[in-house]
């Protein structure tokens, strides 16, 4: 099967969240999810999922960030990495991504055909014994986290879809797997296959029922919990909560840190009931007064960098991370806690898990995460472009207090749009007003709004967008696609000005490819 081939199937599946078809376009029921599903497919495929430790990650805001900067501090260690987030920009092949082999035999273990034995029924350590990294290579060089190859991913998707296919056949699997439940053990299966130390695989909806929760890890991380997918996952921050916990061990641990009191109930509930030992990183967080720096170069964002120091077993570690904005401090703080509990209490291949301070600060100031709080000059002339993929009230809230750091005076334009199934009016309330150049505020005078759909089946429509604006009072333009709303703002945004895109991972994919030239 062809790396075109694999996508077509895949898009024959749907959205992810509203599975109806097959991969012959045959309609089927409405699914429910369950982990028996994904369990039976990895067992067919081999378990790959226990041929190497993982850190599972679940929480509403920040757990991208939160296994980027942790795939990143593990990666610089000279771990060979694999990293799972979704959903993605642009390709699909974003969403699995490995650092590269620091083992000395760097032959690939894909081969495309067939299983591979990467269970044996003696295994051996199939890397070379954890080195001294600090001592082999001082400084500590970035080591990027590449996307799966297409030729690989194209394999492996033969491989996965052959098995589902025929566990469907036999009646083992009541239908074919939905589209996150296949990139799933697509990650998985060539996690194994590339013989890597570490996993770091973030949740894709909830926690409990999650297809990545079909791993057993070491380490399983919560961040910030807020309202989203309530149809579900519940409609209360503690009902969310306790699916997200879902991800949480019998005798496991749990790094987190204190936040909302009903999540915190929720958390501890599920906690105290499986013997869970907590990792509060609390003292990974820069003390409250630490704001984040200024930026340092004329064509850098203005946003403020997160740059700080911290005392960790009476040394220093200094944090500088590319990721904007004082929310990240809590993702950076997990990470860290996560990286210092593995190298403390965690052994892989029979060796502790040899993460030096050296290298946390390499992987935190190396951490790649487009998107989030992405500013992007314009080579061209036009006003600059700020990136976010805000898109729940949390996350609309934490991009406002973001442009609370611009210049008041700065002219600004906003090109919105979201999916249909999220909370539509309240991120409108956030956000629009910020723009309203009815507002007779004289420094908001030049300001505009743009609304176009998202190329989604999930989309809102133009109509609902224009409905939200006009609920508010706030003068708003429709644009037929995003191509279209990016032209019309670099029209009518001055130089000196700033366009703001977000609501949607989709719609900051799509202006992210416009605005970079990227082919699609």
């Amino acid at each position: 099967m062809t790396y075109e081939e694999s996508l077509q199937h895949l898009a024959s599946l749907g959205p992810e969240l509203r599975v109806s078809r097959s991969p012959d376009g045959a309609t089927t029921a409405p699914r429910k999810f369950s982990l028996d599903h994904i369990r039976t497919l990895l067992h067919a495929l081999g378990d790959p999922q226990h041929s190497f430790p993982s850190v599972l990650i679940a929480g509403t805001n920040g757990k991208g960030s939160t296994a980027a900067t942790l795939a990143s501090i593990a990666a610089a260690a000279g771990l060979r990495t694999g990293l799972y987030t979704s959903p993605h920009l642009l390709r699909v092949n974003e969403r699995i991504r490995i650092s590269s082999d620091n083992s000395a035999d760097n032959t690939p273990a894909l081969k495309g055909t067939g299983f591979s034995p990467y269970i044996d029924p003696a295994p051996t350590p199939r890397l070379q014994p954890l080195r001294d990294t600090a001592a082999a290579n001082p400084a500590f060089p970035a080591t990027p986290l590449a996307e799966i190859p297409d030729t690989d991913f194209a394999a492996v998707f033969s491989i996965v879809h052959t098995t589902a296919t025929h566990l469907v056949e036999s009646s083992d699997l009541p239908h074919y797997p939905s589209y996150f439940e296949l990139l799933t053990a697509i990650a998985l299966y060539f996690f194994a296959e590339q013989r890597i130390d570490l996993a770091v695989l973030e949740v894709g909806l909830g926690g409990r029922l999650d297809a990545t929760n079909a791993v057993d890890p070491l380490i399983s991380i919560v961040t910030d919990i807020g309202i989203d997918h309530t149809e579900y996952l519940g409609h209360t921050i503690r009902e969310i909560a306790t699916e997200k916990a879902g991800i949480l061990r019998s005798d496991g641990v749990l790094v987190t840190l204190s936040q909302h009191p009903e999540a915190n109930a929720a958390i501890g509930d599920v906690a105290m009931r499986l013997n869970v030992r907590g990792v509060d990183a609390v003292r990974c967080l820069p003390p409250r007064e630490t704001l984040p720096s200024a930026p340092t170069h004329p064509s850098a964002s203005p946003l403020a960098r997160n740059r700080y120091d911290l005392s960790i077993e009476g040394q220093v570690l200094h944090v500088d991370s590319p990721l904007a904005g004082q929310h990240q401090q809590r993702n950076i703080a997990l990470a860290i806690a996560a990286a210092l509990e593995l190298r403390t209490n965690h052994r892989h291949h029979g060796q502790p898990f040899d993460i030096p301070n050296a290298a946390i600060e390499q992987g935190i100031r190396s951490t790649s995460w487009p998107g989030r709080l992405e500013w992007i000059p314009s080579p061209h002339g036009h006003a600059p472009l700020l990136l976010d993929v805000a898109h729940n009230p949390a996350g609309a809230w934490t991009l406002r207090a973001a442009l609370a750091q611009l210049p008041a005076t700065t002219p600004r334009t906003l090109i919105f749009s979201c999916l249909a199934d999220k909370q539509i009016d309240e991120m409108a309330q956030v956000l629009l007003p910020l723009f309203d150049s009815a507002s007779g505020d004289p420094d908001r005078a030049l300001d505009h709004v743009i609304l176009a759909p998202i190329p989604n089946p999930r989309a809102a429509t133009i109509d609902h967008l224009l409905a939200a604006a006009h609920r508010l009072d706030v003068p708003a333009h429709a644009a037929p696609h995003l191509a279209a709303a990016l032209a019309q703002a670099h029209a009518i945004t001055p130089p000196h000005g700033i366009i703001v895109a977000t609501g949607s991972v989709f719609l900051v994919g799509e202006i992210r490819a416009l605005a970079l030239e990227e082919p699609r």
